[in-house]
């Protein structure tokens, strides 16, 4: 049984397919060829048979690879491998800040546990040394599926280094998580965006001052800000900015689709609301808890040296629970 020829075409025209549809196409030629001369000989009948069991062995084999390349190509455009993480601080000044920039690095910490590269794409610090916010670029198998359910508010309790008296106090710091994919569903227009250039800021040797490489895009229809210093020259900047533009006016899309059907939904933890408060780090009683799924762990220090794979797993098990059930 061979592939129908529609089907064929499909695979001739990925080019990550294209090498074994060519070997499947040459194995049906093969299959005819046998054919002919087993009718214009019948003492080749049986040749020809063990030698037609070969070629439906290997097509079959080539089919099921043929079959996972495009599998694993819907993975990576649901699931892709390069996300762009942003903190912000939010509620609790300079408080905030210092809670922000520590769960950067802690994602950080973690993203180097997983070999995966994490890049500064913008950093505004606080007087205190914090960050009011910051926008990385985190590449590597399976990033987006791992931490796709950060994005929210993340809540901190603690006494802070500045408190005389003693007195625990609440601060938050907002996370989001956003794929970075290759293809977009939409166009966007070069009248749409604004553009400035700028001179970098802070360490980066001698030259960062000197020339205005630093861009910010203004998206004008909907407000959305996209600052990028990370690279040396002002295209490349200019390029990844666009392609961080591009990623938070799809989360956008995806986000207005996701509210249309919400009510649907026995579960909010793939929502990405990111004004949902997700998680409370509670730091006298040395306790993370995640209010999505009523879940508390008791290892403050050790998850933000990055050690969150029990955490991360937890949702990621209650949420396929939720779905399973959805789906009977």
């Amino acid at each position: 049984m061979s592939l129908d020829l529609e089907k064929l075409k499909e695979y001739k025209e990925n080019p990550k397919t294209r090498f074994y549809a060519e070997r499947y196409e040459f194995l049906i030629q093969k299959e005819n060829e046998n054919a002919e001369m087993a009718s214009a000989d019948e003492s080749m009948a049986d040749l020809v048979k063990e030698d037609n069991v070969q070629i439906e062995t290997e097509k079959d084999q080539i089919e099921k690879q043929m079959d996972e390349i495009l599998k694993s190509e819907v993975e990576e455009v649901t699931f892709p491998n390069e996300i762009l993480l942003e903190v912000r601080a939010g509620a609790g000044g300079d408080e905030a800040s210092l809670f922000a920039s520590e769960l950067a690095n802690m994602y950080k910490k973690y993203a180097e546990k997983q070999n995966w590269s994490f890049k500064v794409v913008n950093i505004s610090e606080s007087s205190a040394g914090g960050y009011k916010e910051g926008s990385f670029e985190v590449k590597g198998q399976g990033v987006f599926k791992k931490l796709r359910y950060e994005t929210g508010i993340h809540r901190v309790q603690r006494v802070p280094v500045t408190e005389k008296m003693g007195r625990v106090h609440t601060s938050t710091a907002s996370v989001a998580i956003l794929p970075i994919r290759k293809t977009i569903h939409f166009e966007i227009k070069p009248d749409e965006i604004e553009m400035e250039f700028s001179r970098s800021g802070g360490a980066g040797g001698q030259n960062v001052n000197k020339v205005e490489t630093a861009v910010r895009l203004i998206h004008k229809p909907t407000g959305i800000d996209v600052r990028c210093t990370s690279e040396r020259s002002q295209q490349k900047n200019r390029e990844k900015a666009m392609s961080i533009l591009e990623a938070k006016l799809q989360v956008l899309k995806e986000e207005e689709e996701a509210k249309k059907f919400a009510a649907n939904r026995k579960s909010q933890v793939g929502t990405g609301d990111r004004s949902e408060k997700i998680k409370t780090y509670n730091f006298p009683q040395n306790r993370i808890t995640d209010h999505r799924i009523s879940q508390s762990w008791h290892n403050i220090e050790e998850a933000l040296e990055g050690d969150i794979d029990d955490m991360l797993e937890a949702v990621f098990e209650y949420e396929a629970n939720l779905e399973n059930s959805e789906e009977k």
